[in-house]
């Protein structure tokens, strides 16, 4: 379990954006579930699982309750994974959703957001409530099922944060 978990969610400290027009922040999403996805280029299980993840999720869940975001992490191979590399991945992908460059350290070679969340590696699911909380942190391969219950959860809690008599409501 992250230190954070329950607690608002750090900031992104994103250096570039792909797939959209305008920088994002984890403010300017306040009021929707957010649900960021970290990954590398070459983590097999992102390739193999993150990225199918994150796109279904963004193809199941309206856009109006859930944001999802993909947070390019590069915490090895460096040189071979800069933002051409990224492009090229994100098109051949066919990744519609916005994706943040996490940006490096200026000594460590973990990055600045995945430091922020005491990530393990990649890939990594964050998901944040519509207040900003962090409340699920899951590291490694997760079961689509799983992270649909997850989300549906957050999506129709209540907005204290708590479902009252086992019912969730908005």
């Amino acid at each position: 379990m992250s230190a954070q978990m329950g607690r608002a969610a750090p900031e992104l400290d994103i250096a570039a954006w792909r797939n959209t027009t305008v920088p994002l922040s984890l403010a300017s999403l306040r009021g929707k579930v957010v649900a960021l996805y970290a990954f590398q280029m070459l983590c097999p299980a992102c390739v193999s699982h993150g990225i199918a993840q994150a796109k279904k999720m963004r193809a199941t869940f309206p856009h109006d309750d859930v944001a999802v975001l993909g947070l390019h992490t590069v915490f090895e191979h460096h040189a071979v994974m800069g933002p051409a590399a990224l492009d090229a991945f994100i098109h051949e992908y066919r990744i519609d959703f916005p994706v943040g460059i996490d940006r490096p350290s200026d000594s460590e070679p973990v990055p600045r957001t995945m430091a922020a969340y005491q990530m393990r590696g990649t890939p990594t699911l964050l998901l944040i409530d519509r207040t900003g909380m962090l409340r699920h942190h899951i590291f490694g391969v997760s079961d689509d099922m799983q992270v649909g219950a997850l989300l549906a959860e957050l999506i129709y809690e209540a907005p204290n944060g708590r479902c009252d008599d086992g019912a969730c409501r908005l």
